[in-house]
């Protein structure tokens, strides 16, 4: 024990599960009846107890223990010094190679006292351990065989206020279990959004008639965090320790936000203060959270957005009677993608792609390269391409309003930007047509749109597809088309600047205007976006995991400054987002006002942006 607890405080941690019995070992038989192993057992977690004492790890063991004229399989939880409660089994399995109810008896319906250990503590299967440091954090106990009945015992304890379940179990090995009981652990997790910590005898087991592979698993919200299978290790003395950090926050939000159920009171709560310190993150915090992490499942998902983004165009199509698009193609990464699932929503319907209209609007602002790259990616997939130089209008608009020219302020970008919108607005009605707009999820969040410009059309594709996705899926495509001139094109659509491109290109003909130098790397803001939008994190928390993901990318006070940008920005700028068209949601996170996140538009962002402020 005293390696395990070395190990435990190294890693920071604040509860360890030991399996089913583990204080005696589960294949004892008959043993379990003898007063010398009870009492044995009884003085061993005595000595766990007086262990403890000033460790700040909340300890969760199994063990046998005799109450009145009844022997119970039991978990006994200890903190400090303390036994704070013992937790009976309640479903008591009589399979041939167990001892069920010869040895053990159900746990009662009630709560009582059980004098344990030289201590009295509550006795009773409806426990709830309330952490007072850590928000929302109960944590309850059960064991693998009451994993198995309908409804589990986890339902009701998280009803009753329970985040993390501590499942001790002694299951044998059996040939193709190990994948069931992995899949019902992590249905039960996902369901209750919860996590399971679910510990398994191995080391010290007897192998007389069975074989014990220490299963061990962490769930969180029905994801896989750690798991252990050792029995090698086992069978040579060696223990295991299986180690994740919980994001006991981003279950607490889940749970709130989706499992409105009623609580319940019939339950011994126990308050337990724990010192909350800043511990070391041993979890893995992806930059990239909206990428999926292997190729595999990246190729699997990149498909399925891309079907869903062209299937919901085509169902726009039909439902309206349209049998054409306009869609402003500019060279940049989001109108290729808009053109690309416009592309696979007409052969979804049997059109033409000729109906797919293709308007480039070259002005102030464009270079010959996105110019040329928008009119090779029109021409070689069949699209109607038109030209329509804004130049002459811009200058007149300017003239009418009275605007100078040489003034390279928000008016001379803005009113490209809605003479643009004028322009693919009428050819809608000239073609009989739906404008499909470019616009992503990232510009969204910002309000890097111009309102009524950009920001408008009649469907929006792109709308919950933020810009770091934007750029893998064209990327995908790229690599599936066969057409060297099409795949040349969007690699080098792929390598080209982001930018609106309303400011005059430099000397060299290049793009002057990159939008990462104004609003900051589309990198953070996504991770940004992810976090604030889908878990409701605090800035605090978001900068600390965005420390760790980019760690050797970004330093820590470019992290901060572009944390402040995204928060000042995202929530004045709700008043765009109220008003943005249909688009298809194609994830957990989604900023439409109608099936998304939803906000006030005059939102008070004071709280926010202090504590912004203390970010180092």
């Amino acid at each position: 024990i005293t390696k395990i607890f070395l190990s435990l405080v190294s890693f920071s941690a604040k509860t360890v599960v030991f399996p089913e019995l583990s204080v005696t070992g589960s294949c004892c038989g008959d043993l379990f009846l003898q007063n010398t192993l009870l009492k044995d057992a009884e003085k061993a977690v005595a000595g766990i107890i007086e262990y403890s004492t000033g460790k700040e790890i909340l300890i969760i063991a199994g063990t046998p223990a005799a109450c009145g004229g009844s022997v119970y399989d039991a978990a006994v939880c200890v903190y400090d010094g303390k036994l704070l409660a013992v937790i009976p089994k309640s479903v008591i399995a009589d399979r041939s190679a167990r001892y069920g109810t010869r040895i053990f008896t159900p746990a009662p319906d009630c709560i009582s006292e059980i004098q344990f250990a030289g201590q009295r503590a509550p006795f009773g299967k409806r426990v709830v351990i309330d952490i007072d440091a850590v928000e929302g954090l109960g944590i309850s106990v059960e064991f693998g065989d009451d994993a198995l009945i309908v409804p589990a015992p986890d339902t009701e304890h998280c009803k009753a206020g329970a985040l993390l379940i501590a499942c001790l179990n002694a299951f044998p090995a059996s040939v193709g279990a190990r994948r069931r009981r992995m899949d019902l652990f992590s249905v039960s997790s996902a369901v209750t959004h919860s996590a399971f910590v679910c510990a398994g005898c191995g080391d010290g087991e007897s192998t007389q008639d069975q074989v014990f592979t220490a299963e061990s698993y962490i769930f969180e919200n029905g994801n896989l965090l750690a798991a252990g299978d050792n029995f090698e290790k086992g069978l040579f003395g060696e223990s295991q320790l299986v180690y994740a950090d919980i994001d006991t926050e981003r279950l607490l939000h889940d749970r709130r936000k989706e499992a409105s159920v009623p609580s319940l009171t019939d339950y011994c709560h126990i308050a337990l203060h724990m010192e909350q310190k800043d511990c070391r993150i041993d979890r893995k915090i992806s930059p990239y959270p909206f990428i999926p992490e292997t190729a595999a499942e990246r190729e699997e998902r990149f498909e399925q957005i891309l079907k869903m983004q062209a299937l919901s165009l085509a169902g726009r199509l039909k439902h309206t009677g349209s049998s054409h698009v306009v869609i402003g193609l500019s060279g940049g990464l989001d109108s290729t993608l808009t053109f690309l699932c416009a592309v696979r929503a007409f052969g979804y319907l049997g059109l033409e792609e000729k109906n797919i209209i293709a308007v480039t609007m070259p002005c102030f602002g464009t270079t010959d390269r996105t110019y040329t790259n928008a009119c090779r990616l029109a021409e070689n997939f069949g699209a109607t391409l038109l030209e329509v130089p804004l130049k002459d209008s811009v200058l007149a608009h300017f003239k009418d309003i009275g605007h100078d020219p040489g003034k390279k302020d928000i008016v001379y970008e803005n009113a490209q930007a809605r003479e643009r919108t004028q322009v693919l607005m009428d050819l809608a009605n000239e073609y009989n047509a739906l404008v499909v707009g470019t616009g992503d999820m990232s510009e969204l969040a910002l309000g890097w749109a111009t309102y009524n410009g950009d920001h408008m059309s009649m469907y929006g594709t792109n709308a919950a597809v933020p810009k770091t996705l934007v750029r893998h899926l064209v990327r995908y495509e790229a690599e599936r088309l066969e057409n060297n001139v099409l795949r040349e094109t969007l690699k080098d659509i792929l390598d080209t600047p982001v930018s609106p491109e309303l400011l005059p290109p430099t000397e060299d003909g290049k793009i002057s205007q990159v939008t990462q130098d104004l609003v900051g790397p589309y990198e953070l803001h996504d991770f940004f976006i992810y976090y604030t939008v889908r878990f409701g994190f605090s800035p605090a928390k978001i900068f600390r995991m965005a420390c760790l993901a980019f760690d050797g990318m970004f330093d820590h006070e470019t992290i901060a400054r572009w944390l402040k940008v995204f928060l000042r920005r995202f929530l004045i700028q709700q008043y765009k987002r109220s008003c943005i068209p249909d688009g298809p949601g194609i994830g957990s996170v989604s900023l439409s006002p109608r099936a998304g996140f939803r906000m006030p538009t005059d939102a008070a962002t004071a709280m926010w942006m202090e504590e912004c402020g203390g970010l180092e």
